[in-house]
């Protein structure tokens, strides 16, 4: 979904001048009403939960040339998630006016937002299918190579990783670890360097 989505999201970046985030400042809060969603043209975003008593669990965090908060914009239930700002980004806000006049631009946009919003649904499913029946290190190994698909590198931190897959920090740490020295990843600050795809898919592979 690497250059031919952003092309296709290329009218979205154009349709109006992008709002800046500072870092930690928040887009928009779980509850909340949707008037817009949001392409991110610059930066990252930390999509997450929070629970009544003041805890967060990382869905997702989002890079450049993606779109987020599209599942409350077009339910129109209140957001079921916040998302913040990791770094200073780049955000343009898409109204349901702006959408509908990129779409008389564009109309294979349309199309392109049904194919998203399918794989995300493709997404969540194979999220709940890892969850339910794989063990902490494969869970690992499935986040990474779904993470690097596009540079082999993952932009996320221990906390991310473990809140994506369902375990601990401590686990999480444990397995890249184990990986680095298998030679398959290599490790930096907040960053995580895929070296060897292949045999992170072997691994999940293996009976």
């Amino acid at each position: 979904m690497a250059g031919a989505e952003a092309n296709e999201w290329a009218i979205l970046e154009k349709s109006h001048p992008p709002k800046i985030f500072e870092k930690g400042e928040m887009i928009y809060w779980q509850g909340s009403h949707a008037e817009e969603f949001y392409y991110l043209k610059s930066g990252r975003v930390r999509i997450f939960l929070c629970s009544e008593n003041g805890s967060e669990k990382t869905l997702s965090v989002t890079k450049p040339g993606r779109i987020f908060g599209e599942a409350a914009f077009f339910d129109g239930l209140p957001r079921v998630s916040s998302a913040r700002a990791v770094t200073r980004s780049e955000v343009v806000p898409i109204t349901r006016r702006r959408l509908m006049e990129c779409i008389r631009q564009e109309p294979q946009l349309a199309v392109s937002l049904f194919a998203y919003l399918a794989q995300t649904i493709r997404m969540l499913s194979a999220q709940l299918d890892t969850v339910a029946f794989q063990n902490a290190d494969e869970r690992i190994a499935r986040l990474l190579l779904q993470l690097s698909a596009e540079s082999k590198v993952v932009s996320a931190t221990h906390e991310d990783l473990a809140a994506l897959a369902g375990v601990s920090r401590v686990t999480v740490s444990r397995i890249l670890s184990d990986f680095c020295w298998r030679g398959w990843i290599q490790t930096h600050y907040r960053e995580i360097r895929v070296i060897d795809i292949d045999a992170l898919r072997r691994f999940l592979n293996a009976d």
